[in-house]
C-alpha cells in the first residue's frame, strides 16, 4: 500500500514537472534564439544553446526600431481596456447576481450571443462604424474595441465571484444604515480583490496579445501596438528571427510584472476577512 502511493506521488510530480517543460520550452527557445548571432542562427542547427551569445538584437530592437513606439501604445491600449472592462464588470457582475428584474435573461441572453461570433467576420462592420468616427488608426477606437469584446466575459467572470459571497453580509450592513452602494463598495468589493485581479489579469493579456483588430483598424506605425510591430522584422525575402524574438522576450516583460502585482490577489480566499456566524 505505501509502495503504491509512492509511486502514485512520483508518478504525479513527474506528470507535473512535464507539463511545466513542454510549457516553457516554447520562451526558453524564444530567448535562445534571442541572444544568437545572426551567422549561427543556420550554420549551428539545431543546439539547445548557442556555441556564442550577443545581446545586439535587442539594443538593435531598443535603439534602432520603433519597437518603443509599439511597446507604449500596447501599454496604453492594454492598461486603459484592463481598467475600462474591470469597472464595467464589477458593476454589472454585481447587477446580475444580486438583483432581478425583467430584462435579465434578455441582457444575459445577448451578452452569450456576442460570443458566438467568429471575430473575422466583424472586422468590416466595425471598421465601417468606426471610419466616420474617426476611430480607426487611433489608439482610442482599439481601446473601444477591446473593451466591448471583453465585457461580456469579463461581466460573468465577475458575477460567479459575487454568487460566492454571502448576501447576508451586505444585508447587516444595510440594517446598520448603509446603503446599497455603500455595502457594495466597502463591504462586498474588497471580498471580490482575486476576482477584480483575475479580471484584470484576463482582459489585459488579451488585449495585450490581440492582432487581428490592431492590423485591420491601424495603419500606421505611430498608433501601432508591439503585435503589428512585430511583423516590421518580416520583409518580402526574408525574416530577422533574432530581432523578432528579442522584441517578443522584451514584450514579456509588462505581463510578467503585471501578474507579479496582483499574483498575491489571485490566491487568496474570497472571503478573507468576512465575520462568522
Amino acid at each position: 500500500m505505501r509502495s503504491s502511493r509512492i509511486a502514485l506521488t512520483i508518478a504525479h510530480r513527474l506528470a507535473i514537472l512535464a507539463y511545466i517543460v513542454v510549457a516553457l520550452f516554447p520562451l526558453y527557445w524564444l530567448l535562445k534564439v534571442a541572444v544568437t548571432p545572426n551567422n549561427l542562427l543556420y550554420s549551428e542547427g539545431v543546439r539547445m544553446w548557442p556555441s556564442a551569445t550577443t545581446f545586439e538584437h535587442f539594443r538593435f530592437v531598443i535603439a534602432h526600431s520603433a519597437f518603443p513606439t509599439f511597446f507604449k501604445n500596447s501599454l496604453i491600449v492594454a492598461g486603459s481596456t484592463a481598467l475600462v472592462v474591470t469597472i464595467i464588470a464589477s458593476l454589472s457582475g454585481y447587477a446580475l447576481s444580486r438583483f432581478s428584474f425583467k430584462a435579465k435573461y434578455w441582457i444575459v441572453g445577448l451578452m452569450l450571443l456576442t460570443q458566438m461570433f467568429p471575430l473575422v467576420m466583424l472586422v468590416a462592420p466595425i471598421f465601417k462604424i468606426l471610419s466616420p468616427l474617426g476611430l480607426t488608426n487611433s489608439l482610442t477606437g482599439l481601446v473601444i474595441v477591446y473593451s466591448a469584446f471583453n465585457v461580456p466575459f469579463a461581466t460573468f467572470l465577475m458575477q460567479s465571484f459575487f454568487d460566492g459571497i454571502p448576501k447576508d453580509l451586505e444585508e447587516a450592513a444595510m440594517i446598520d444604515g448603509a446603503t446599497q452602494f455603500v455595502a457594495f463598495r466597502q463591504i462586498i468589493l474588497p471580498l471580490t480583490l482575486p476576482g477584480i485581479a483575475a479580471t484584470l489579469g484576463f482582459v489585459f493579456t488579451a488585449a495585450w496579445s490581440e492582432l487581428l483588430f490592431a492590423l485591420m483598424l491601424i495603419s500606421g506605425n505611430d498608433a501601432a501596438t508591439f503585435p503589428v510591430g512585430l511583423l516590421s522584422f518580416v520583409s518580402k525575402f526574408s525574416v530577422n528571427f533574432g530581432q523578432m524574438m528579442a522584441a517578443g522576450v522584451l514584450a514579456l516583460i509588462p505581463a510578467c510584472l503585471f501578474f507579479l502585482l496582483i499574483q498575491r490577489y489571485l490566491v487568496q480566499g474570497l472571503t478573507a476577512g468576512a465575520v462568522k456566524g
